[in-house]
């Protein structure tokens, strides 16, 4: 299957990578800009396809150390960032494990509370503290249900893409610059 291009332009090597990651070159983060124009269009593409990202930089750029192991480079980002959302993943649902719990027990006190309105207080007004404590009950798992139906989605289709971007072939093109003649 024939890969899907995304084209950046750099004048050098050092603008698609932080500049104050003071980790070696091959452990360095992306820059922000450069990050989110690739994952922009990355998002853009059939998932189906893979993904090639062509890098234009100036001959002396291109041949130079970095730009043999740029591609290995970007592609261990891609995967750090796809694990770090694995990891973020993870504790998301364990925060909404533990926030189910919790809302669940509040659930049974405010169940048992509204009974006990009902049997103890007279009238209307025994009637609404249980309605109350029921609805209070059910809003103390409203943000548990929320995570564990909404919240892990983008996270899951985030990690997808990066994984996507860490497999991809990265291709540096050689442009020709041509200097201003001297007059």
């Amino acid at each position: 299957m024939k890969p899907a291009v995304i084209e950046l332009q750099v004048d050098k090597i050092d603008e698609l990578f932080d500049t104050l990651d003071p980790t070696p070159f091959r452990g360095r983060d992306l820059d922000r800009r450069a990050e989110d124009y690739i994952l922009s269009w990355a998002r853009e593409l059939t998932r189906q396809v893979p993904i090639r990202v062509l890098i234009y930089m100036p001959a002396a750029e291109g041949s130079g150390e970095q730009a043999q192991v740029l591609g290995q480079a970007m592609g261990q980002y891609f995967n750090y960032r796809a694990e770090t959302l694995t990891k973020e993943l993870a504790e998301l649902l364990l925060v909404g494990r533990r926030a189910l719990l919790l809302g669940f027990f509040i659930l049974a006190l405010c169940v048992v509370g509204g009974q006990l309105a009902r049997g103890h207080l007279a009238g209307r007004f025994g009637e609404m503290i249980a309605e109350g404590l029921v609805i209070l009950g059910w809003v103390a798992n409203w943000r548990p249900i929320e995570m564990f139906l909404y919240d892990w989605w983008p996270i899951i289709r985030r990690r997808n893409l990066l994984r996507r971007l860490a497999r991809a072939e990265f291709v540096i093109a050689l442009r020709v610059d041509r200097q201003a003649p001297l007059s």
